[in-house]
């Protein structure tokens, strides 16, 4: 168990300086977007020293590394700072803390992330299982074309296509997921039917196939030969004997998938009009609000890093060379 907290402790440590590494990153591509929302909030017309003022006044004016440190001391503080879009040209200030914003915004988004899960990797792990037990069948042929489309296809593509059939042609879904906290849960999962649906067709693929192949790959163990001489029927060689020895590479894709559930859920999110995280960023980058996009940003950055931490650590933990070291 010594190696195994080692290792851990390791990647922990990995995965903390990573996210610097990632902040610094947001903060320098953030600063570097076109366009100033001091310009944009006063107009063409404006003179430079108004902008200028107002710049000062959102301490834009500083040198980017004292901006980005004071940023990141704050965020350690857990604040993140105040929304620029509260600001306008008659000097009055309304702006609220980008907490406010973003808060209700992902839980959104984890709504959505947790309906899609829910859905997505039982369904994955059902058809990995059983394409790996009825390998190179009518079956096992059908799922793979199936999954290769879904995969190859892009997922603002598979919106449309499902708001077409399933909200146009047969309306048995809404095609816009507009919910608010109001919403109860009944007609929020009612709304979020065909962005979940998108989702899952999305991601699917990935699981079941790495489930498949995770499967296929042990099935060639010579332990496994010697369940087959012992009489062992062909689910009870998959589920007893192949699938624990498989978790690693399950749980790392799984957690990859559900990494893009949040992170990648942008697209989705806007053809959906649907109120998540990334939905407000995108609105946050067309407006210039600097402190919601970089909370936004460090949100799904922190969030993919860790879950391919937890990903990481599965591996670890179910790895018997490190559990039973010789």
């Amino acid at each position: 168990m010594n190696a195994v907290l080692a290792t851990i402790l390791k990647r922990l440590g990995l995965g903390i300086a990573t996210l610097f590494v990632v902040s610094a990153i947001i903060f320098s591509s953030i600063s570097m977007l076109p366009g100033d929302f001091g310009q944009s909030v006063l107009g063409q017309s404006a003179t430079k020293e108004t902008v200028a003022a107002f710049r000062k006044e959102l301490g834009l004016d500083k040198p980017a590394p004292v901006r980005y440190f004071e940023w990141l001391g704050a965020v350690l503080k857990g604040d993140l700072g105040t929304s620029f879009s509260g600001r306008n040209a008659s000097g009055q200030d309304r702006s609220r803390k980008v907490s406010d914003l973003v808060m209700p915004r992902l839980w959104n988004t984890l709504f959505l992330a947790g309906v899609t899960a829910v859905i997505a990797v039982p369904l994955a792990l059902f058809l990995g299982l059983t394409t790996a037990l009825y390998r190179n069948s009518a079956y096992d042929r059908t799922v793979n074309a199936a999954t290769l489309t879904t995969i190859s296809t892009p997922e603002f593509f598979v919106a449309y296509i499902l708001i077409l059939l399933l909200a146009s042609l047969w309306p048995v879904f809404p095609s816009l997921a507009n919910v608010d906290a109001s919403t109860g849960l009944g007609e929020r999962l009612y709304r979020v039917a065909l962005p979940a649906l998108t989702l899952t067709l999305v991601i699917v693929a990935h699981m079941m196939r790495m489930t498949r192949a995770a499967i296929i790959n042990l099935l060639a163990s010579p332990y496994i030969e010697m369940a087959r001489l012992k009489g062992a029927s062909r689910s009870e060689i998959i589920l007893k004997h192949a699938l624990p020895n498989a978790w690693a590479p399950i749980a790392t894709v799984i957690a990859f998938n559900l990494a893009y559930l949040v992170v990648g859920v942008v697209v989705v999110e806007v053809v959906f009009v649907y109120p998540g995280i990334g939905q407000l960023m995108v609105d946050a980058v067309t407006s210039r609000d600097i402190p919601v996009v970089q909370a936004c940003a460090l949100i799904f950055a922190a969030t993919y890093i860790l879950l391919n931490l937890t990903a990481d650590i599965i591996g670890i933990v179910t790895n018997p060379r490190l559990l039973h070291p010789r």
